[in-house]
């Protein structure tokens, strides 16, 4: 708990630490990706911090201003039951940033990236180009400028850093036209036999790319004979990233590739945006075939806006929702929203939305969405998802966690991932009426009379906020413990929900 007695002092050792590293206020600010005024109202105690600001200060001043407890693990303290109220602007989206970094290595130029979310999945990238020798830098308002070398050092890549991400395997696409031969770790070395990473393996293996996994190794194994693909891709998996794979190896490919089956998910678009941005010509961005036209090589200085994450904007809905709170979630992308609130809506949500207005990438539709007090039964149908233009998979967690406080039985269907149904039982230790059918189906009743509780985060991004969510709604006081996946996906959760009227302490060895 932040007293102000304690931000003071803590706003005291900071300058302090500043004064003696000979930095200006102006100068730390830049560092942190902040304003100087934000610099200046945290030394006189007048702003919170959260612990990852904490953790970044402490870098920048090369000071351990912080100490965790040994297991260096975060946790929340919930105190539940209070309305939400005001509004909250959504961040740009966790994936395009991912993706858009990995996408980064086509340009020999420098590229800056516009308000980009400073996270967890973020920070291990960032850790890995550096590590291979591209030079990276947070400038104000959480803008990242990205300089590549003349040739990446692979064989020095970060790779513990490497493994706590998925991201890294869209590396391949990026890589395929400039490299012959190299290794990319894989997260986890399971010993599971030969593994191929189907299905990117069928859309880059268009190139001239072979990439195997052996028994007992625990990389991707990368070979290329460059060729030109010699007829339409067909992905074989409407996948997000193996989409964002095969447009990247098209991105430098000197002809012409069409892609079908290809996603067009908000984070696809944005790469698809991007590029054109950097001259490469791209028909059918929306849509599931991309007919695009690649350049031998792309060299020029560029900046980019990732647009507003639509999953983010699902989890503040949720929150509203289900705290039967009256709040306004701004700038949310509504192309990736509308189905998601058709559900609701026939479940008996009021919302109001603003007219249409353009993120700052030049492209993606935004609208303000109000939630209403509402008074919601069960979906007629199950909930499930499906790929884009369907209910967002990563959106289905939080149609479930509205499920539980609808009147009446409502089936929910993720096909998708083999245990994340699963994590729905921990909502039974809030008191929510959960029955598991099998690890994909799951029945929910409510509405749910929610209590208080103490749960370890599942190590699983979507379900943890879940559960956060619902210890909003919890009179009294809760504990999810363990909170590195909620800090791996969003970005100062905690803090902003307070600024909605939540109490949400951050704390460390409980």
């Amino acid at each position: 708990m932040q007293s102000t007695d304690y931000k003071q002092q803590l706003g005291k050792l900071i300058q302090e630490n500043r004064n003696a590293r000979k930095m200006t206020q102006s100068e730390l600010a830049k560092e942190l990706g902040t304003s100087q005024s934000a610099i200046n109202r945290i030394e006189k105690g007048g702003q919170n911090i959260s612990i990852e600001m904490l953790a970044r200060i402490s870098e920048v001043l090369e000071s351990n201003l912080v100490m965790l407890n040994h297991t260096g693990k975060i946790n929340f303290r919930i105190h539940g039951g209070k309305k939400l109220h005001g509004s909250i602007e959504v961040k740009t989206s966790k994936n395009a940033a991912v993706a858009l970094l990995c996408a980064s290595l086509l340009n020999k130029g420098k590229t800056t990236l516009r308000r980009v979310a400073r996270i967890e999945e973020v920070n291990r990238i960032i850790e890995v180009l550096e590590s291979i020798g591209v030079k990276t830098r947070w400038l104000e308002g959480n803008d990242l400028e990205i300089t590549p070398p003349a040739r990446l050092r692979l064989n020095e890549m970060d790779i513990e850093a490497a493994k706590r991400t998925r991201t890294v395997i869209m590396f391949l696409g990026p890589l395929l036209h400039q490299y012959s031969d190299f290794k990319l770790p894989f997260a986890g070395g399971c010993n599971l036999g030969t593994r191929t990473v189907e299905p990117h393996l069928v859309g880059l293996s268009a190139f001239g790319m072979n990439v195997v996994a052996k028994p007992n190794t625990d990389y991707y194994h990368a070979t290329v004979e460059q060729k030109s693909p010699s007829k339409t891709i067909v992905l074989t998996e409407r996948g997000d990233t193996v989409t964002e794979n095969v447009i990247m190896a098209a991105a430098l490919h000197d002809g012409i590739t069409t892609i079908r089956n290809a996603s067009p998910n908000y984070m696809v678009q944005d790469v698809c945006f991007f590029l054109q941005k950097l001259g490469v010509a791209i028909e059918g961005i929306g849509t599931t075939t991309l007919r695009i036209t690649g350049k031998r090589t792309i060299n020029q200085d560029i900046d980019y806006y990732p647009s507003e994450d639509p999953i983010e904007a699902m989890s503040l809905i949720a929150a509203g929702v289900v705290t039967d709170s009256e709040i306004t979630v701004k700038r949310a992308p509504i192309e990736f929203l509308e189905l998601e609130l058709a559900v609701l809506e026939g479940m008996g949500l009021h919302f109001t939305l603003t007219e249409e207005y353009t993120a700052r990438n030049g492209k993606t539709r935004l609208v303000d969405i109000t939630i209403l007090h509402s008074k919601l039964t069960a979906a007629t149908d199950k909930l499930h998802s499906m790929p884009f233009p369907g209910v967002n998979m990563d959106n289905l967690p939080f149609l479930g966690l509205i499920a539980t406080v609808a009147k009446g039985r409502t089936l929910l269907h993720d096909w998708s991932y083999e245990t994340r149904a699963i994590y729905f039982t921990e909502l039974s230790k809030l008191n929510a009426n959960v029955e598991m059918v099998d690890p994909h189906r799951i029945f929910l009743t409510g509405p749910t009379k929610w209590k208080a509780a103490d749960v370890v985060a599942p190590p699983a991004l979507r379900p943890s906020v879940v559960i956060l969510i619902a210890m909003l709604a919890a009179p009294g006081v809760s504990t999810l413990r363990d909170v590195y996946s909620i800090n791996r996906g969003y970005e100062d959760l905690a803090n902003r929900l307070n600024k909605l009227g939540a109490k949400i302490e951050t704390v460390q060895g409980i």
